[in-house]
């Protein structure tokens, strides 16, 4: 059974007046925030809000990069050159760098979005390319990808620390990959049935799939995703769960603030 692990979520994935999800209950609650960096979702004065809050509770502030699609909220892929790509990452890592110096804290990891974290699990091109960037801006920082994905080897190889993910509302298919979002039952809501998933993984290091297979799966950080219905509920099930079967909540490595 897993002694320790990260809770982690996406937030600040609101754009001027819009706001999706409970960002201020989600970040009482996870011990890692995966913050909108502007590419699909957040804005100066969200990221600024959001990165305070999460830095005053300790908990772990990660680029949450994306593709150029703030119309289809980064869950569109988008065929950029290799290059195109890396300075996108950059970019977005950059912005939030500079906005978590501005009130005291720092950005301790990158987690790709959407689409460009489904496709870089796999596909070559655009992995390199978001390897780069973190190579660039600072090599030191871990990327967070998908538990089992050939990404994670990759970048390992490229001298990246690496997070393996894995995830508490969304199904699994028997080869361990998740399932798209646009079929039936791809995304769980029912946050006891969830928590009970997610410590029933944390024992045996199995995942049930769609079909009731178990798919082995090793990783550090469990994902809540911040904009689903019902996510503080599910969160806070989750963490009780984790912490009634003794296991500890806390920021993996680097991702801690102070």
């Amino acid at each position: 059974m897993a002694a320790t692990l990260d809770l982690n979520a996406d937030v600040g994935e609101g754009f001027g007046r819009w706001e999706l999800g409970d960002d201020d209950a989600v970040l009482a609650t996870v011990t890692s925030a995966n913050v909108a960096c502007g590419f699909h979702a957040g804005d100066p004065a969200t990221m600024t809000r959001t990165v305070r809050t999460a830095h005053a509770r300790g908990v772990g502030i990660g680029a949450h990069v994306s593709y150029r699609d703030l119309a289809g909220f980064g869950r569109r892929y988008v065929d950029a050159t290799e290059a195109e790509l890396t300075g996108d990452v950059v970019y977005q890592i950059g912005a939030l760098q500079a906005i978590a110096r501005s009130v005291g804290a720092h950005v301790g990891y990158v987690k790709p979005h959407g689409a460009l974290y489904n496709t870089i699990a796999s596909d070559e091109r655009h992995a390199r390319a978001v390897i780069t960037a973190v190579q660039l801006v600072d090599p030191a920082l871990p990327l967070v990808g998908l538990a089992g994905s050939p990404l994670l080897e990759t970048a390992r190889a490229a001298g990246l620390t690496v997070v393996a993910e894995v995830f508490a509302d969304r199904a699994y298919t028997p080869a361990g990959t998740l399932v798209p979002r646009r079929e039936p039952g791809a995304v769980l809501h029912d946050p006891q049935e969830v928590a009970e998933r997610v410590v029933r993984w944390a024992r045996t290091g199995a995942m049930t799939a769609v079909d009731g297979s178990q798919v082995r799966v090793r990783g550090e950080s469990v994902c809540v995703h911040g904009d689903s219905p019902g996510a503080v509920e599910m969160a806070r099930a989750v963490r009780s769960g984790l912490e009634d079967a003794g296991i500890t909540l806390r920021p993996f490595r680097g991702a801690d603030p102070r």
